[in-house]
């Protein structure tokens, strides 16, 4: 029945799947990434406004199996400064999915994937974060998360910034995940998104 309302043909359900599992191979090396990796290729199949809010349920399922099992390791003092303005990006993307042509979303869209692409091929050295990296790195991983299910980099470049220890990385990205999630799950929700 669900399927029947997407209208999807028997090799576009195989390509979902297939583009699903290789997002998720790359979260299980890196600890992030699925979103980055499935909602570019996944939005030439399904509505933007449909899927990602259906990626992020799907991601936030393993997000908290995951942050429960590290949060003894959670750097608190580095995730704290990010939650308001993680909340206040949140707030922004919902109102611009709920208000905008889905054809400015997937432009959007793309301009942050070309983007982030060229970012990644410059040898760009991180330094340490000041007080006021949260403000863009929170506000940016918000609207960027909610607004395309992608914003995971935003929240690892800050965190690299801290300059944490692997284990304490990966568990604070993992607690940022979570918050990030649920606050985006429930909004999503409320909207009917």
């Amino acid at each position: 029945m669900f399927v029947e309302l997407l209208q999807l043909s028997p090799v576009q359900i195989l390509l979902c799947i297939v583009i699903i599992f290789a997002a998720y191979m790359v979260k299980g090396l890196s600890g992030f990434g699925a979103g980055l990796v499935a909602i570019p290729f996944l939005v030439l199949i399904l509505p933007l406004k449909f899927i990602v809010p259906v990626f992020s349920l799907l991601s936030y399922t393993g997000t908290i199996l995951q942050s429960l099992q590290l949060r003894k390791q959670v750097v608190w003092g580095d995730l704290l400064p990010l939650i308001p303005f993680s909340l206040a990006g949140i707030s922004i993307a919902i109102w611009l999915l709920v208000n905008n042509e889905t054809r400015l979303l997937v432009m959007g869209l793309g301009i942050f994937v070309l983007a982030y692409s060229i970012y990644s091929l410059l040898a760009i050295h991180t330094v340490p974060g000041s007080r006021r990296s949260p403000i863009l790195a929170g506000s940016c991983g918000g609207l960027v998360g909610a607004l395309f299910g992608t914003g995971g980099p935003f929240y690892v470049a800050y965190l690299k910034m801290r300059k944490l220890d692997k284990g304490a990385f990966r568990a604070t990205i993992a607690m940022v995940f979570l918050i990030d999630g649920g606050t985006r799950v429930f909004a999503y929700a409320s909207t009917g998104l």
